[in-house]
């Protein structure tokens, strides 16, 4: 009933998936992909299969990568073998997953993700209130196994034996013309598995292509079941997202279909703010670039911008009334953080990072005695400091704050002592101080001077 209602408000009809038993197979000199583009242990863990006589191809992203001209970050392997018999053929297997069965194959310090080919979805799998799939280890033939994967340019496999592609569903084809279909009925597809609908936005956003529109014509609608997925699946796809390298265009999609809400609260509120947006912004295209050139990216730091301007407003709300600096970002920290634990299952770690990196920086405005010499010990600094970077650069606070410490983490010693000599700029320690002492004396009450005596009118 549920089904048919969304039908009739999309105006879409049911499409089977296809039935095609036989796929378009292309050689090298179609397909053009570069073999030493090929990571040698995922080749290694086909030809390992293939010896044992099983089938064994390299699948999936790896191989809309290839096509692309991408070299892959990730390979998975697919073949006929089940669980049990991959784990026989190589010393370091695992096999893991409830929903589904897979191996993890480590070769030196890189893992190949194996799968057993997928049967036909059974009507019989256990389903949740919402059709969402719990667990189906229903293994079957490679054309069964193509119509079960989601996106038409995801169903390709690449046989490094033969290098030929077998590309079931016209995945070429829309790879070509730069258009992201989901294979089968699109409603029914996120149904299952309601995490596509956040793939759909990162693929769309990552490769740049075009959601065909019976795929997108679904989205808004069902976002809805997105709340019924575990949220610790949930942060797993918000951080390929986030780490994808077009993160910022992820996060645009996701606010384009309307599938934000309840993944980051408040920030279309932050987004629609001067000085939210280019820090958000900022911090994005910087971790961006850092993806593209190859450099790591702390989780912690993404999250930690992504959520700073929720801290700041609560911060200044809890100081107007009347907390202390410290501890009200402390509440305005823990504040924000309990209200994203709910839907992002943040990781412990992470929400420390996130902590910490807030906390440092009150810290880096304490630009007399000790302070600066203390605070060049957090092991946290260089994430610190370029965070404290972001927040000049947004406009959020005075450059020369952060002009004075990148001079005061380069100089020596004499150098160091010269910059603390100097007289900070008016809005700086000095307006703190002041800040700090009128809220001590609002605190104690009119007519009294700092050791509780009645002070001169």
């Amino acid at each position: 009933m549920i089904k048919k209602l969304i039908r009739r408000i999309l105006g879409t009809k049911e499409q089977p998936a296809s039935a095609a038993n036989e796929p378009t197979v292309l050689g090298a000199k179609e397909h053009a992909i570069d073999p030493r583009m090929l990571s040698p242990n995922a080749v290694k863990v086909t030809k390992t299969l293939q010896d044992a006589g099983f089938k064994a191809f390299i699948v999936g992203g790896a191989v809309r990568d290839l096509l692309l001209g991408v070299k892959p970050k990730d390979f998975d392997v697919a073949t006929d073998a089940t669980p049990e018999q991959v784990k026989r053929l190589f010393r370091r297997a695992f096999i893991i997953g409830k929903r589904f069965q897979i191996v993890h194959v480590m070769m030196g310090q890189e893992q190949i993700e194996v799968t057993t080919f997928r049967g036909a979805s059974s009507d019989g799998a256990p389903k949740d209130v919402h059709g969402r799939v719990l667990r189906d280890n229903t293994f079957g033939e490679q054309h069964e196994d193509a119509v079960r994967r989601d996106f038409t340019v995801n169903a390709m496999y690449y046989d490094p034996a033969t290098q030929s592609v077998l590309d079931y569903h016209g995945g070429v084809a829309d790879i070509r013309s730069k258009t992201l279909r989901m294979i089968g009925a699109p409603e029914a597809r996120y149904r299952e598995d309601p995490v596509r609908l956040l793939r759909v936005v990162r693929f769309a956003a990552k490769l740049g292509f075009t959601i065909e529109p019976a795929t997108r014509a679904p989205i808004a609608v069902m976002a809805p079941l997105i709340n019924n997925v575990p949220a610790a699946r949930v942060f797993d796809e918000m951080l390929k997202l986030l780490m994808s390298g077009q993160a910022l265009a992820c996060l645009q999609q996701l606010r384009k279909q309307g599938l934000h809400h309840g993944l980051l609260p408040l920030l279309d509120v932050v987004l629609e703010q001067p000085l939210g947006e280019k820090f958000v912004t900022l911090a994005l295209n910087n971790t961006d670039q850092r993806i593209k050139q190859g450099k790591p990216v702390s989780p912690g730091f993404l999250f930690a911008s992504l959520l700073w301007h929720q801290v700041l407003e609560k911060w200044t709300a809890y100081q107007t009334a009347g907390e202390y600096p410290i501890p009200a970002l402390h509440l305005a920290a823990d504040e924000v953080l309990d209200a994203q634990t709910e839907k992002l299952a943040l990781q412990r770690k992470i929400a420390s990072d996130m902590r910490d990196l807030w906390a440092m920086q009150p810290r880096f405005e304490r630009r007399i005695g000790k302070s600066p010499y203390k605070l060049l010990e957090h092991p946290r600094l260089r994430a610190g400091y370029d965070f404290l970077l972001l927040r000049c650069e947004s406009g959020e606070i005075d450059r020369e704050i952060g002009d004075w410490w990148t001079a005061f983490m380069e100089a020596d010693g004499a150098g160091r002592e010269a910059l603390l000599a100097q007289k900070p700029k008016d809005g700086g320690e000095a307006a703190a101080a002041k800040k700090r002492s009128r809220r001590r004396r609002s605190r104690r009450g009119p007519g009294k001077d700092a050791g509780g005596a009645e002070g001169a009118a």
